[in-house]
């Protein structure tokens, strides 16, 4: 099987992540324009939602339709992967009748047996370990706002999840300094921190992780899957949410991204996303341009048929 997967940033090389961010900024300005551009006429897109999503599932479905491609939205109740079926068995199957799947799941095991017996390209919607897909939005939204993130300090304050995970990766690929801030407990994977080895940083305190950060980003306390230690997590990260003091202290060119949606009153203040140093909803319009860009770069394009 020799189509090329997304299940990770690890699966591009820098120069290649470089060339998705500079491409999704083009197709964000062709949108703007009211250009029209359709490489993937007549290709289709499976989208397999296992956990449920608003920006995942607009992103890549409106995505496809501005690329003149389709999409086909296939929810938990459509598909059971590895229940009904083998998962490797459904992904012989449903490759030989599309030309990309997208995928959001729990575990991320679901990601790679899946892309191993797939003939077309396998993209990681979010799973457990990663949400790669966000972070290409994510640097898109920094490039745009202030240029090269090389070099830069970037600050993650919260739970070490797949976010987190993927903001690792992140500082390998685009060669920045991460800083984590989470409480004992609940850091990011063990192995993609030895792999990051000196580019990441574990501290407890959030103050200590966004000094000089011209980066601050967090997510939600308890993600899908949790909700049983909601409250548990309320009073162990209470201490950890980012309000605009917090911001203060950091970089005075500072941007605070979250991949949304946000409880306000909890990760984050009530007035954070009003802050003119959020830039939280271009983040999350830049999914679409994203994974516009790494749809163009991983599907075949109608005219190589012709």
């Amino acid at each position: 099987m020799s189509a090329r997967h997304f299940l990770s940033l690890m699966d591009c090389t820098p120069q290649e992540l470089s060339g998705l961010i500079r491409r999704a900024i083009e197709l964000k300005d062709l949108r703007r324009r009211g250009v029209l551009f359709e490489p993937l006429k007549n290709r289709v897109l499976g989208m397999i939602f296992e956990k449920a999503s608003t920006r995942t599932r607009l992103s890549f479905e409106a995505g496809m339709i501005q690329l003149g491609g389709q999409a086909i939205f296939l929810s938990p109740r459509d598909t059971q992967l590895g229940r009904g079926e083998p998962i490797g068995d459904s992904a012989i199957v449903m490759s030989s009748m599309l030309d990309a799947v997208m995928i959001r799941t729990y575990a991320h095991s679901t990601l790679t047996e899946f892309a191993a017996h797939s003939r077309v390209p396998v993209i990681n919607g979010l799973s457990d370990d990663l949400h790669p897909c966000q972070l290409l939005a994510d640097m898109q939204t920094f490039v745009e706002q202030r240029g090269s993130i090389q070099g830069k300090t970037v600050a993650w304050i919260g739970d070490g999840n797949n976010m987190c995970n993927s903001y690792i990766e992140a500082a390998l690929q685009f060669d920045f300094q991460l800083r984590v801030a989470c409480p004992q407990g609940y850091e990011p994977n063990a192995e993609l921190l030895e792999a990051a080895g000196e580019r990441v940083q574990i501290v407890r305190e959030p103050l200590a992780a966004v000094a000089g950060a011209h980066l601050v980003s967090t997510d939600v306390w308890t993600s899908m899957g949790q909700e049983e230690e909601a409250a548990e997590r309320l009073k162990l990260f209470a201490p950890y949410q980012v309000n605009r003091a917090l911001l203060d202290a950091a970089d005075p060119s500072v941007i605070f991204l979250h991949c949304l949606p946000a409880h306000r009153g909890e990760e984050i203040s009530m007035d954070l996303l009003d802050d003119p140093r959020s830039q939280a909803w271009e983040q999350a319009e830049n999914r679409l341009h994203a994974q516009k860009a790494l749809l163009e770069f991983l599907v075949e394009p109608a005219y190589h048929h012709a």
